[in-house]
């Protein structure tokens, strides 16, 4: 076996340097399909990378909160009868979850989950002089919190702190009522009001966000939106995000309260990752689809050029299936060369779009890499391809009759 691999290597090696030309151009061929596979490759997982990072970053995988009110019918209906009504929704107030305490250990014990964090939300003011702005108040426990989101993280200004009278707000937010790290303005909601002093500016990612978020103690908002020692959400974190639909689910069913993931929150953002992911597959299957029909059309001359070489050989002894393994031997040499040129100029393309690709703020506008395990099975895929593409040149070659090949 190792003699005929040796031969089959030898012959190839030969047919490809008598045909020097023709073998750079499908090099070259298959050098630029393969770059241009993983370089995108890399773009797409670093957009949708960057995407899910700035998405996620500011809120929960997994969000649980009370139910929403209802209207409960006053009497059942009497079975075949129909009946008329015009019910009119129930406003909704903002609601405790039910024994929370007693679910934040429980949750943290299921297998993926993270981190949990209580949460008090609701809507408010932040006055200040002649400021005036309405707000999304948060009341949480900043340490859970910050491993829910990464607070510490976003810190733009000052030291995240949420001792009571202390707040942590959107930098957006902070201009707006012109206030700095130290200064102090007043939260009012319906029921009462507090005057809060600012330890830290934040930027979540999302403008809007930063115009109306203000972080404070949860015992604070608990009193400033009369939940005295309730919460209106907890939130997870999970060690794998795309298993937050499945989790919400089953916490649906478990318990009496309402679960939302981060999937169906962001339902359209979700519709467009998966439609890129699509769209990405179908690139690659085209490019190489063109890769194969490029080395098989170049084995098809290539077995046509060396029709009186392939007599010869099997006038000398070598038998169909060593002609049929040299022609293979071609194709994967092909595919192997090309992927190593291909994947070198993936690796010169990203660095160009990371030193080069700025946006407004002079920042790379998202991180992307070739991760060794992309560039493995690209470099896989085209090596496969290549012997594939070369299965009916070969085939081809080993049918031909001696004598004939001969003449020819």
């Amino acid at each position: 076996m190792r003699r005929w691999l040796g031969f089959e290597w030898q012959v190839a090696l030969r047919f490809l340097r008598e045909g020097r030309m023709q073998t750079l151009l499908i090099i070259i061929g298959v050098a630029a399909g393969v770059a241009v596979i993983a370089y995108i490759t890399a773009l797409i997982d670093g957009l949708q990378a960057s995407t899910l990072n700035k998405t996620l970053g500011a809120q929960a995988h997994v969000s649980l909160r009370a139910p929403d009110d209802a209207v409960i019918p006053a009497a059942l209906r009497p079975s075949g009868t129909t009946v008329l009504t015009d019910t009119q929704p129930r406003a909704q107030r903002l609601r405790a979850l039910a024994n929370w305490q007693a679910m934040v250990p429980v949750l943290e014990k299921i297998p993926g989950v993270a981190a949990v964090s209580p949460m008090v939300s609701g809507a408010g003011l932040a006055l200040r002089g002649e400021a005036l702005q309405s707000i999304a108040l948060m009341g949480v426990e900043l340490d859970r919190y910050d491993r829910i989101v990464g607070l510490r993280s976003k810190v733009v200004a000052g030291e995240a702190s949420l001792a009571p009278g202390e707040a942590v707000i959107g930098n957006e937010l902070a201009s707006d009522l012109g206030v700095r790290v130290g200064d102090r303005f007043t939260l009012q909601t319906s029921t009462a009001g507090e005057s809060v002093r600012v330890t830290a500016l934040v930027d979540l990612g999302v403008k809007d966000l930063n115009r109306r978020t203000v972080i404070v103690p949860l015992r604070a908002a608990q009193s400033l939106l009369a939940l005295p020692g309730g919460a209106t959400h907890l939130d997870l974190a999970l060690r794998d995000v795309w298993g937050a639909r499945a989790l919400a689910l089953q916490l649906g069913q478990q318990y009496a309260a309402k679960a939302e993931s981060w999937q169906e929150k962001n339902a359209q953002l979700v519709s467009a990752l998966g439609a890129q992911s699509i769209s990405t597959g179908i690139i690659r299957a085209v490019v190489m689809v063109v890769v194969v029909l490029g080395i098989a059309s170049v084995l098809v001359v290539s077995v046509v050029q060396k029709s009186r070489e392939i007599g010869i050989l099997r006038a000398m002894g070598a038998t169909r299936g060593q002609v049929l393994r040299v022609f293979l031997v071609q194709g994967a040499m092909v595919g192997a060369a090309g992927s190593v040129v291909g994947l070198a100029l993936a690796v010169a393309l990203v660095w160009a779009f990371t030193s080069f690709v700025r946006g407004s703020d002079g920042l790379p506008l998202f991180s992307i890499t070739l991760a060794p395990g992309t560039a493995l099975q690209v470099a896989l895929v085209a090596t496969v391809c290549g012997v594939l593409a070369a299965v009916a040149p070969a085939r081809r070659a080993a049918a031909m009759d001696p004598a004939q090949a001969i003449r020819l």
